[in-house]
């Protein structure tokens, strides 16, 4: 254990904090929300710094590399379910990603034999803007950050198909040997 595992393990220690105070009252009270959207910053937050901690310090470990991404789709996926059971966003969006999150994994499952496929920059702006739009439509805001939280949102499922995509050519060239397998996330 290191301070980026650690970081790793609070991410996914707070995902049933974070969804208990996204379903407390009715789901819809402003000050649970409030403190829901706090959470997600903050377990979104310690995504960011444990990956720069184990990169900066060679804290880059085995545990870190399986649980670092069950983190991230443990705290997406339940937000976005969330969100979706709660009415505040279109369940076909949360199916979308969540599917596309899944397939990745069954995809590198499926390649890592022949080498891996490292997250690209659109993978990265992926993440941001699926993390972004999730805060935004946790806050107990109406109007514009409503509207605002939506566009978000519509941009990240946009990007986690084309990003997808991206994967599974990226996974093909990889499996049946061709050169250049290493953009997607």
């Amino acid at each position: 254990m290191n301070i980026a595992n650690v970081l790793t393990v609070l991410r996914i220690v707070l995902v049933p904090i974070f969804l208990a105070a996204l379903f407390a009252g009715d789901g819809h009270d402003p000050r649970w929300r409030w403190g829901a959207a706090a959470l997600f910053g903050i377990a979104a937050i310690t995504d960011r710094i444990d990956g720069q901690l184990a990169r900066k310090y060679g804290l880059v470990t085995d545990f870190g590399k399986l649980a670092d991404p069950i983190a991230d789709k443990a705290l997406i996926g339940a937000a976005l379910i969330g969100l979706s059971m709660l009415g505040d966003l279109p369940w076909w969006m949360t199916i979308v990603i969540v599917a596309r999150e899944l397939g990745v994994t069954l995809l590198r499952l499926a390649v890592v034999r022949r080498g891996v496929i490292p997250a690209g920059r659109g993978g990265k702006l992926k993440t941001l803007v699926q993390s972004v739009a999730i805060a935004v439509l946790l806050l107990p805001l109406s109007g514009g950050f409503e509207s605002a939280g939506m566009s978000l949102m519509y941009l990240a499922v946009a990007l986690t198909v084309v990003t997808g995509l991206d994967y599974v050519v990226q996974a093909a060239r990889l499996w049946f040997g061709s050169p250049g397998g290493s953009r997607a996330a």
